[in-house]
């Protein structure tokens, strides 16, 4: 079952990066940053890494006359989380299994 798992989601920052995106149609940068507790550097390179992935979109806008930018999930991107979140929770399930005692 492992191997239904999503390398490029799998990475912990990532994982709670694309969960994060899931529940919005797309966020701010320092939002997701400050969510994560990451810095601006590791934040783009991981959001840069599911980009290329195809699995995040990468907005880059203004706000007035500051800079802006905003991740917002695919829809490949959603799909690969939805299946790795399966993945994940089958995993746990057959663990489930293997040590609950009969009955």
């Amino acid at each position: 079952m492992r191997e239904q798992l999503d390398p490029t989601i799998h990475a912990p920052t990532r994982l709670s990066l694309v969960a994060l995106l899931a529940a919005a149609d797309e966020a701010e940068f320092a939002f997701v940053r400050d969510h994560l507790g990451v810095s601006d550097s590791v934040l783009s390179k991981h959001a840069s890494a599911l980009e290329a992935a195809g699995y995040v979109e990468i907005r880059k806008g203004f706000v007035g006359k500051r800079a802006r930018t905003w991740l917002k999930l695919t829809p490949t991107g959603r799909r690969a989380f939805a299946a790795h979140v399966a993945a994940l929770q089958r995993i746990v399930a057959q663990a489930g299994e293997s040590v609950l005692p009969p009955q």
